[in-house]
This record gives structure tokens, sequence and C-alpha cells, in this order.
């Protein structure tokens, strides 16, 4: 039963294809145009309760197929009518009757009104609006695909309605496109029932004198009353199709129904019905008017208008109250708000990147304001996506006015993580430590790096620059310090699903490594602290495979995440040679052998895996040379580098943690044999 109602849609035009070969019987013919009556209603009504034109896809191809079912039926009831005298069922011999009133001139003009609305009013009309929504739903393709972009970066929706909306922007194209070509189908209906017509009603008559031996009084009846009956029978439902195909492409996008709107819309001016009625009730005053009807009406009208302007009026009070409630941050009733539970979880619920901004840094960030926050993010999204391999989350945007007018709070899952000061108007100029003079300004420190900076005016710009400042325009400042949060707390962000998603992109091209390591080798869980670890430390994770390679090398023998790191560490020893070189040389700082061998005898073991205890007094001396080494050597290593032994590496990592996270521990595993290593500095006890 399944499989015939999923092939039912092929079965019926396989039936209508052979209902224009085979003969059908007058009882045949009659369920046919039933089934076409109420098949043509429900798809009128169907379009009279969707909201939106997308939710109804399927009309385009609905009307052919009704199409081709009419013509089929004119086609068997032509051929019952020049065959059978006229006899072409119950159907046609009731419509014809009912509608002639024993006058066949009536009712070809009856036909031939019914017949000409439909071409020229309804069908030509929604030919019109069909072909013209087709080309500006085409046009406007690229704007809306850029607005659901800039919802996406700015927070506003996720990355599902994004594809959701992407996809009905597409799918709404296709449709009117589709509607453009299906309006031909109706308007070539309508001439083909007019020939129809006259071939039933001339075929007929040349048949009924040469064959039927009939006078020519009781031809005329007969096939009159058959070809108006067939014409009309054919165009009531061809009536309601082409209006159905006017009323979707007319339909504009709502929250509700044709019903519901056009109630609400006309109930919101009751003005107007006031004055209508009024109008209709001086229309009584015409002689020759029918005064109680008039009456009546007007009555109904103006009643209806009074009733409606006190329910409105009643309404907006409430919506003022609303709306001030809104304005000042308090809502009209938060009991009621917060009776729903499903409100509730809105408080519980946490962005993974969030800035609020005071509101003289609106203009910065606001898209309507003139401000390219959205677009300067989607390039930073796009650059860390290539370097690192991890797509950001997007950032959620807030105005503070608890905050100062110039400040700003970035947020990590809820939780303040940082905080600066812009001044919009300004320019920041970094000290690069060579300048050549000084320029006035407002000091400050930069708060990605902590460089010493000064705001300056517009107008010192060109000097700043040539006494050799750097200087950055505030959304710049704005961006580099988010930029570099998000840098610093990429392990955090990597969620469950980022890593389904990884893992999902590697599959396309490698699905067998995937199922072979995930789960079988090692958990979600697992390779998510794996490329945390990675990620912490500033480790691009782009090459997956490599990584899931090595972990499938590995796995089946070593299973803790911390060793399993390591392994992945010393495969990708290429991309952290390249990040950490410069010109074929790495400038380090090594640790003596005494240190290493204090390091390996202070690992301790627990059930919980390995820990470094150090005593105290060592531990602070190590620490304090360590530093006292870093600063000698700052002006010749932008960024320290430590380098150890394969086994001291991770505890000494996280004894640096502790004190200079942001020194970089790398092993003489992790490094490639090309570069030359050059040690600056050793640290020793």
């Amino acid at each position: 039963m399944k499989s015939i109602l999923n092939n039912s849609i092929s079965l019926f035009i396989i039936a209508i294809i052979v209902m224009i070969i085979i003969p059908l019987t007058p009882f045949l013919l009659d369920l046919m145009f039933i089934i076409n009556i109420a098949l043509s209603i429900l798809i009128l009504l169907t379009t009279m309760y969707i909201k939106e034109a997308l939710e109804f896809s399927v009309f385009p191809s609905l009307l052919l197929i009704t199409t081709l079912f009419r013509l089929s039926l004119n086609v068997s009831s032509t051929r019952l009518i020049l065959t059978k005298g006229g006899n072409a069922g119950a159907v046609i011999a009731t419509f014809g009757n009912f509608v002639l009133q024993g006058n066949a001139v009536v009712g070809f003009i009856i036909f031939l009104i019914i017949v000409l609305v439909q071409f020229i009013v309804i069908t030509k009309g929604a030919e019109r609006v069909a072909e013209v929504t087709a080309r500006f739903t085409l046009d406007a393709m690229p704007g809306k695909q850029m607005a659901i972009d800039a919802d996406l970066s700015s927070g506003i929706i996720t990355e599902n309605e994004a594809k959701r909306r992407r996809n009905n922007v597409q799918r709404e194209a296709d449709f009117y496109g589709a509607m453009d070509g299906a309006t031909k189908f109706v308007k070539g209906d309508a001439v083909m029932s007019i020939i129809i017509t006259l071939i039933n009603f001339v075929g007929g008559i040349i048949i009924g004198m040469v064959q039927g031996g009939s006078t020519f009084t009781e031809v005329l009846q007969t096939y009159s009353i058959a070809t108006v009956g067939d014409g009309l029978v054919s165009q009531i439902p061809a009536l309601l199709i082409s209006t159905a195909t006017s009323m979707i492409v007319t339909r504009a996008a709502s929250e509700s129904s044709l019903n519901v709107d056009l109630t609400n819309q006309i109930k919101s001016q009751p003005t107007v019905l006031i004055i209508s009625g009024i109008v209709i009730l001086l229309m009584a005053a015409i002689p020759g008017f029918p005064k109680p009807q008039v009456i009546v009406f007007s009555a109904v009208l103006i009643l209806l208008g009074a009733r409606l302007s006190k329910t409105n009026a009643s309404y907006n009070v409430d919506e003022s109250e609303q709306i001030r409630g809104e304005l000042t941050g308090e809502p009209v009733s938060e009991d009621e708000y917060f009776r729903n539970i499903d409100n509730i979880y809105e408080l519980i619920q946490t962005d993974p990147v969030e800035m609020e901004v005071g509101y003289s840094l609106i203009p910065l960030v606001d898209e309507f304001s003139g401000g390219n926050f959205i677009d300067r993010v989607v390039m930073f999204r796009r650059q860390f996506a290539q370097e690192i391999g991890m797509v950001i989350p997007s950032v959620r945007l807030r105005d503070n006015g608890y905050l100062n007018p110039n400040e700003y709070v970035i947020k990590l899952k809820g939780e303040e993580v940082a905080r600066g000061e812009i001044l919009v108007e300004y320019y920041l100029a970094l000290d690069p430590g060579n300048l050549t003079g000084e320029v006035d300004g407002i000091e400050t420190i930069e708060p990605a790096y902590g460089i010493p900076s000064k705001w300056i005016t517009k107008d010192k710009k060109e000097l700043a620059e040539i006494y050799g400042y750097t200087v950055i325009d505030p959304l710049s400042v704005l961006i580099t310090h988010l930029s570099e949060v998000i840098k610093e707390h990429a392990h955090e962000l990597l969620s469950r699903q980022d890593l389904n998603q990884l893992l999902n992109n590697v599959k396309k091209t490698n699905e067998l490594l995937v199922e072979e390591v995930v789960p079988g080798i090692v958990s979600h869980g697992n390779l998510q602290k794996i490329l945390g670890n990675l990620l912490k430390e500033g480790i691009p994770i782009k090459d997956l495979e490599t990584i899931l390679e090595t972990i499938s090398d590995y796995g089946t023998s070593v299973k803790d995440t911390e060793m399993l790191t390591e392994y992945v560490r010393q495969s990708l020893k290429r991309t952290i040679t390249r990040k950490w070189s410069e010109s074929g040389q790495m400038k380090v700082i090594t640790l003596s052998t005494d240190v290493e061998k204090l390091i390996i005898n202070s690992i301790g073991k627990n059930d919980k895996g390995s820990y470094l205890s150090i005593d105290p007094d060592l531990m602070q001396k190590l620490v304090s040379q360590l530093i006292e080494e870093i600063s000698k050597l700052k002006g010749e290593m932008s960024v320290p580098v430590i380098l150890t032994s394969p086994f001291v590496r991770v505890y000494f990592r996280k004894l640096m943690d502790q004190f200079y996270p942001k020194a970089v521990v790398l092993s003489f595993n992790e490094i490639d044999n090309s570069v030359q290593i050059q040690a600056l500095g050793n640290i020793a006890i």
C-alpha cells in the first residue's frame, strides 16, 4: 500500500495519458469530472491558507498535471459527444440544462464570458506578476545572501539557520522561475477550451444532421446542451486553478494565512468602515435605489467600525505600555513572561564569543551606522581557518549601558576575559622603539600586546608616521584585540560540535581514516583534548589527516592524551618549524643537563597521571633565571623559544604555564633537520 501511495502521481499521469487514447464510459467520465472539480477547490483553498509561496512549492508541477488532466477530459468528453449523440454523462447534461434554461445563446454567452475573464483578466495578470517576481527574485539573490552572511557573522543566527535561509532563497528563485513558465499552461488551456467547444458544436451539428436523421432544431438543442455543459465543466475548475495561480504569485510572505491577514488589516482601519457606511447611506437618497438594503448594510458597516475603534484604542494603550517597557529594558509583566518555561531557558544560554560595547562605540560596530565590523570579523574568520584549521564561532554584539562610553568587554562563554578602551575619533600611534620624534597625544597602552602608545587626532596622523609611529585606526585596534583573545583561547572554543564538523570535512576525502580512528582508537572527548592541547600552544590543526594518522599509529598502545599529543607534535614538525623559525634559523634558549635531570627526578605519578613536584626554592630559582634570560634576549627574540629533550618538554611546559605562559617550549624531535638551531642562552642551576 505504501509503495502505491509513493508512486500515486506517476500512476495518475499514466492514467491521464490512457484517458486520451481509450474511450471512457459516461459513468467514469462523470467520476473524473467530479475529481477535477474537487482537486481545483482543494488547490484554491490551499493557496489561501499558506503563509508563503514556498509552502506550496510543488504548485508549478501540479499546475501542469491539472492542465493535462482537463485536456484529457475534454478529449474524452468530445469523443462521447460526437459518438453518443450528445450523451456525455450526467455532469455535462446537468451543467448544460442548468445554465441554458432552454436558451442556447445565453449559455454560449455565459461560457464565453467565463473564458474571457480567465484568459484576459486572471491569467494575463498572473503571467505578468510571475514574470516580474521571477526577475526581481533573481536580482535580489546576492543581496539576500549577503544579509544572511552578515547575520551569521554578528551571531544573530546560527549556522543551521543560515543554511536554511540560503536554501529558502535558492528555492524561492527556482519557484518563481518555474511559475513564470507554468502560467503559460493556463493561458494555453483557455485557448484550447474555446477551440474544443467550437469543434464540439460544429462537429456535433454536422454529425447529427448527416448521420442522425434528426431535424436541425433537435440537433441544435441536443448538441448545444452538451457543448455548453462540457465547456462549463472544464472552465469552472480551470477558473479556480487560474485564480489559485494568481493567488500564489501575488502572495507575500507572512506569519498568517490570507484570511487572517485580510481580516486583521481591515480591522486595523475602522475609520474606513465608518466612512464607507456613511457614503452608502447617502446613496439611499438617489431616486429608485433600494432603501432597505442600503440602510441595513450601511448600519452594519458603521456599527462594526465604531466597535473596532473602541477595541483598537484599548489595544494601542496596551501596546504603548509595552513599547515603553521595552525602551526602559523592563518587560510589561515579567511574571507573565517567565510563566512560560521556554522563556526561562533564555536566561541560561551563553554565547561562545561575546562583545559588549559602550554607546560611543556603537557607530564603530553597527553596520547600519556605517561600521564594517562584521566584514572585518568575516575576514578574520577566513584567515584564522586558513592558518589554524579551526572555524571560530559567531561573535555576539551587545550594547551595555553600564560600561563607560568608550569601553568594550570581550567575553568567552559568558565570562569576561579582556577589556579595553577606544577613542572613536582618534588614531592609535604605537611606539616601535625607534622613534625620531615625539607627537602629542593621550598616553595609553595598546590592549592586545601591551605596547606603549598614544591616541592622536586625525590631523597628526601623517606627522606620527614620519616620526616612526605605527598608526592604527580604532576599528583595527578592536579587531586586533578580539583576534588575539580568540587565538589565546582557541582551545576553549573548540566544541564537540566543531570537532564533528571538522571530522565530516575530512570524511569527504578520507572517510576510512576517520572511521578507523574515531571512536575505535580514540573517543571524541580524548580527540578534543588532543586538539585542544595543540591549539593551546598555538599549533595549527589544519592538517587533521596527519593528526589522525599519528593517533592511529600510536593510539592502540598509548592511551594517555598528553603523550599522544607529543607524538602528534612530532608528526607536525614541519608546521612547528615554519611557525617559529626565520630565514632557516631558530633562536632558542636551552636547558642544562642538570635542570633536565632535576625535572625528570621530580616527576611523580598517581591514578590521574603524571605530575611535576619540585622543591619550591629550586622552582623559584629556576623561574627567576629563566625570566632574567628572556629579558636579556628580548631584543633578539620576539617570542621566547625554549628547547628541551622530548621527555622533559611536556612537564616543563606545565611549569611555564604558571609563570610565563607566552613562552614557547619545543623538543628536539619537533624541529625539522633543515633548520639551523642557534642557542642564545642556557638555563642552569
